[in-house]
């Protein structure tokens, strides 16, 4: 977790989810008395045949495009801000491609937020490119917003956080605690002892394989327990799929907090599968919290 950065970045292009991300990210900016920056990519028009007088039209249209952008997006930032501790906003326009311009400018940040999708400069669908891309490269936690469904979760609803006793796992916890802290929540904290649909074992070792499941969540949350002692937490132990658990568990949470162990380089496109399942299909709110540390992982 980059606790040290400068700010909250946000990634906006002017649809519904961008919408939804910049809303979530004031508040969040709001609660950290962190300063929130709205960025928009201005992608580079290539082409292999002499066209200038069409791409200098393009390019101008671009920068017409992202100052409109912008200015929607600032004014919803201040609408949803309260008076009394609006954030200090900033807005820039960016030039390059989209994914690793937002994975740089995310270095020094406490976290990025970016829709679930979006549309590209020249309204293609991105359908997840950089909220993935992001997920898999950013240097530090991902916060993945889709437009709500039905309303707002509730204020009082609670954070939830997927354990699995990794490296990744025990970052997520800490951000987990953290945003639970700072909403005044209670914290569901949700451990799948196998990761299987159907798990072919019955009687006592279906026990002890349960028993250490319960030793792996007591482990992992004994000491935030005592960092966080008003922090009232639940524990759910699970045997399935975990991805379809937290996405069950997310109908009832503001917040899903998973984390995620990548290899770091544009090569790789590897990417932990229940941390992208939530953040793919999840209603709720989805924070992703890399293990910068370690090279690879489940």
């Amino acid at each position: 977790m980059n606790a040290n950065g400068s700010g909250i970045l946000v990634g906006v292009d002017g649809s519904a989810e961008s919408d939804a991300a910049i809303r979530w990210a004031t508040q969040e900016a709001v609660m950290r008395r962190a300063p929130l920056t709205l960025a928009h990519v201005v992608a580079a028009v290539a082409t292999s045949s002499p066209i200038g007088p069409i791409l200098a039209e393009i390019n101008e249209w671009q920068q017409d495009n992202a100052r409109h952008v912008l200015e929607q997006a600032l004014k919803t930032a201040q609408a949803c801000a309260p008076e009394s501790h609006h954030p200090d906003i900033h807005t820039e326009v960016l030039g390059a491609s989209v994914v690793p311009t937002l994975v740089r400018e995310s270095a020094d940040k406490q976290m990025i937020v970016v829709g679930n999708r979006g549309t590209g400069a020249l309204g293609r669908l991105l359908l997840g490119s950089v909220s993935t891309g992001l997920v898999h490269h950013a240097h530090c936690p991902v916060a993945v917003i889709r437009p709500t469904r039905g309303g707002s979760p509730d204020a009082d609803a609670p954070v939830l956080l997927g354990i699995d006793g990794s490296p990744a796992s025990e970052a997520a916890t800490a951000m987990a605690f953290d945003e639970a802290a700072r909403r005044g929540v209670d914290l569901v904290a949700l451990h799948a002892w196998s990761d299987v649909a159907v798990f072919p074992i019955v009687g006592p070792a279906w026990r002890e394989y349960e028993s250490q499941g319960e030793e792996v969540l007591g482990e992992r949350l004994a000491g935030w327990q005592e960092q966080y002692p008003d922090v009232r937490v639940h524990r759910r132990l699970v045997c399935d799929q975990p991805a379809r658990w937290l996405i069950r568990e997310s109908e009832h949470a503001q917040l899903v907090v998973v984390g995620v162990r990548g290899r770091g380089g544009f090569a790789s496109t590897w990417l932990g599968s229940v941390s992208s399942a939530v953040a793919q299909s999840a209603d709720t709110p989805v924070l992703v919290v890399r293990d910068a540390s370690r090279g690879q992982g489940r």
